[in-house]
């Protein structure tokens, strides 16, 4: 049964996935570009971090970072290629969307891959089929060819 729960990414059985991650961003695009975070960046002051589960065996993780503005920003989202294609990153966007919501969040907001790097492109249109407009840049990062800033305002929850 598919489970997300709040983890520390450095756990044992965790660490390869971020791991994973962090290889697949390093090959999409250059070092210049590349804003994913590691072990220590996702154990860092105001990140919040999940693991998606099947039984006990990791699949996937996500993170949000609490922004300034009241909003924040989707990190760290990856799915092992093992478990590919069976709407995983959609359920742990969907988790981080209502963990948001729950929490008071104004708006998730998200740096991708821009056009410029394919690796990227099921990324971007699996965020477009959330709902998230593309924006200007976001808090923290500047203009970057190889980036897509993305926006998803969220109603306060009643």
């Amino acid at each position: 049964m598919i489970e997300i729960r709040q983890a520390d990414p450095g756990a044992e059985n965790l660490r390869p996935v971020v791991e994973d991650h962090l290889a697949h961003s390093q090959s999409a695009g250059p070092d210049d570009s590349n804003h994913t975070m590691g072990v220590d960046g996702l154990r860092g002051a105001g990140i919040q971090f999940w693991a998606l589960f099947d039984d006990e065996t990791p699949l996937g993780c996500g993170a949000l970072k609490q922004l300034p503005d009241g909003s924040a920003e989707v990190k760290s989202v990856h799915i092992i290629e093992a478990a590919r294609g069976r709407g995983l990153a959609r359920q742990m966007m969907a988790f981080l969307a209502q963990t948001a919501q729950a929490e008071g969040v104004t708006a998730l907001v998200l740096e991708t891959g821009s056009d410029l790097l394919p690796a990227y492109d099921s990324a971007r249109k699996l965020y477009e089929k959330l709902g998230y407009s593309y924006c200007e840049p976001i808090y923290g990062y500047d203009d970057d060819l190889n980036s897509a800033f993305m926006r998803l305002d969220l109603a306060p929850e009643r």
